[in-house]
């Protein structure tokens, strides 16, 4: 079912910030493998580094110490245009959605795929329809960011991040500033289209509602990786943590 090559593989990397007597380790020794298909969940107390992860793993920040591949592509050493070339077959979703404001919604995702200049303005406005009729928002492709509700904003940050078909979502608090149902919504979706389109998510999160749609749970503390456990989820109990975890 799921191809052996993993999406990401990190081994061995470390991550400082600061310089001489300020330099300060962040990262220890991390060693990850997300495959395709996979929703992966990384949990931890703020500060324990997830942000940081996440954002070398995005090609947002360079790898200083250790080995990140992205599709058997290695990150350690890669120059600014490199990255710029990995970001591209990346989606990310944050917690503030970024959308802008004096673009609709069908505009928004269209942006996405008109980063790719060898598509045509007609078939990049038909797979921004196409995408937000995925999410449930056909009756809203017009509408601007104003006026819609924060699930719905979230539901199209989804279809722009998820337009291209990316090999991995990386997705950082995307239910943080919605209420129980929103947040449901918008990982189910992320859930149906991931297994729809084969794409691996990596997904930061505090929210312990939504730790059922995960595959494998990752902790994080003080800049180590403490547990990668096999999720083990039998039912969704309103929000109640009930990931039994097995196989470290």
């Amino acid at each position: 079912m799921m191809k052996k090559e993993p999406v990401i593989a990190i081994k061995n990397l470390n991550h400082y910030y600061g310089r001489g007597a300020l330099k300060r380790q962040i990262l220890f020794n991390i060693n990850l493998e997300i495959f395709p298909g996979e929703i992966v969940i990384m949990t931890g107390p703020s500060g324990s580094g997830k942000t940081t992860l996440l954002s070398l793993i995005g090609g947002l920040r360079s790898v200083q110490e250790g080995s990140l591949k992205f599709l058997d592509r290695e990150l350690f050493g890669a120059s600014q245009n490199q990255l710029v070339q990995v970001r591209r077959k990346i989606g990310y979703i944050f917690q503030a959605h970024n959308l802008l404001g004096f673009l609709t919604a069908r505009q928004n995702v269209q942006m996405a795929v008109e980063l790719n200049d060898e598509i045509a303005q007609s078939e990049a406005i038909a797979k921004s329809e196409a995408m937000l009729g995925a999410v449930g928002l056909t009756e809203r492709i017009n509408y601007y960011p104003d006026n819609l509700s924060g699930g719905q904003k979230q539901r199209i940050a989804i279809a722009r991040a998820l337009v291209n078909h990316p090999p991995l979502v990386l997705a950082d608090e995307p239910t943080a500033a919605l209420d129980k149902q929103s947040g449901r919504d918008v990982v189910e979706i992320m859930q149906s289209l991931a297994i729809d389109q084969g794409t691996s998510i990596l997904l930061v999160t505090h929210d312990n509602r939504i730790l059922d749609i995960a595959d494998r749970i990752v902790e994080m503390e003080d800049g180590l990786l403490t547990r990668d456990s096999q999720a083990m989820v039998n039912s969704y109990d309103s929000g109640v943590k009930n990931h039994n975890s097995e196989k470290r």
